[in-house]
């Protein structure tokens, strides 16, 4: 899947950035330049996909 960030903006100026194709914390960090720019954030809301890979990092250390 390709790696995406799209930006949605409201008519009344309000932002919203998803990030699409990123596994884990890698969306955060792709994206933090663009949340820099935007400014203070409201609200987060974490896909199944983040805590999906979360949850598989997690597992990873504790086997090592």
């Amino acid at each position: 899947m390709n790696k995406i960030i799209e930006i949605i903006v409201s008519p009344t100026g309000e932002t919203q950035l998803e990030t699409k194709g990123f596994a884990g914390v890698e969306c955060k960090e792709a994206s933090k330049f663009v949340e820099q720019a935007l400014g203070n954030r409201l609200r987060e809301g974490l896909t199944a996909e983040f805590h999906q890979n979360h949850e598989n990092e997690q597992v990873n250390e504790q086997r090592t």
